[in-house]
């Protein structure tokens, strides 16, 4: 294209300074050397990005999880006895296990099994005990989010790397609170009061999830969210947690009863 300054090997344009916006955000652009392949297309069972092309392969987790789709990982930590429904006695105790106390964890299983119940039942009627049926989670996709999962639950992992490349500002490797505010504002499509809500929605329940100390939300740690794996993680962390939390409490009497022998 003579009189166009392109990247070295891009025969295209990703902004136009005649459009600010996309400017300001541009798209992932796959580089020399970058170890994602093919960020264009799908992955059915892999959670990919640039920095873990092979999805997650701590304790075998993608190698263990080749028969569900994205999606479906995504919410397999939630169902207890691996039968393919999640109550919301599962859902509560999935959340206590994390680590959130009694009265978020009554929040959360809340939204989730009342909003995601119902698009996932098998009959035109809802379901009473508003339970979530796994084989049919790809049925709960709403607008004005990233678009990361596609309509079979499959994995995109261009929306994924786009979400960073447009909205990480200062290159921090993560978002904070500030870019996904960003990021919500400008995802939003015209007169969608579902998926905007639905996408602030787990937005927030991202952040709490995650709970960055540094307030940024690291881009691996989302990745983690997207096909469950970091629910897991967090699980076994709270558990080794309290387990130390309860031996310290047991010390602790008999230490204070040693020394007021000893005083």
């Amino acid at each position: 294209m003579p009189g166009l300054k392109l990247e070295p090997r891009q025969h295209y344009l990703t902004s136009i300074k005649q459009q600010p916006i996309t400017v300001e955000h541009k798209p992932y652009v796959p580089k020399s050397g970058d170890e994602l392949i093919d960020a264009g297309t799908a992955r059915a069972t892999l959670a990919v990005s640039n920095e873990s092309p092979s999805g997650t392969v701590e304790d075998d987790y993608a190698a263990k999880n080749q028969h569900l789709t994205v999606v479906q990982q995504h919410v397999t930590y939630w169902d207890r006895d691996n039968d393919g429904v999640i109550w919301p006695y599962d859902t509560y105790i999935g959340c206590r296990d994390y680590g959130w106390g009694i009265i978020l964890s009554l929040i959360a299983t809340a939204f989730i099994n009342m909003g995601l119940s119902y698009p996932t039942v098998p009959s035109i009627l809802p379901d009473p005990f508003f339970r979530i049926y796994v084989d049919r989670l790809y049925k709960a996709k709403h607008g004005s989010d990233s678009m990361t999962y596609d309509n079979q639950g499959r994995f995109r992992p261009q929306q994924f790397e786009d979400i960073f490349a447009k909205y990480d500002r200062g290159n921090k490797g993560g978002l904070d609170a500030g870019d996904v505010y960003i990021f919500w504002k400008e995802q939003r499509m015209v007169f969608d009061f579902f998926g905007w809500t639905a996408c602030a929605l787990e937005w927030i329940a991202t952040y709490l999830l995650i709970w960055p100390e540094d307030g940024v939300m690291k881009k691996e740690d989302v990745r983690g969210i997207y096909d469950g794996s970091i629910f897991y993680k967090r699980a076994q962390e709270t558990k080794r947690k309290r387990a130390k939390s309860a031996r310290q409490s047991q010390t602790s009497p008999g230490l204070i009863a040693q020394a007021k022998k000893i005083l």
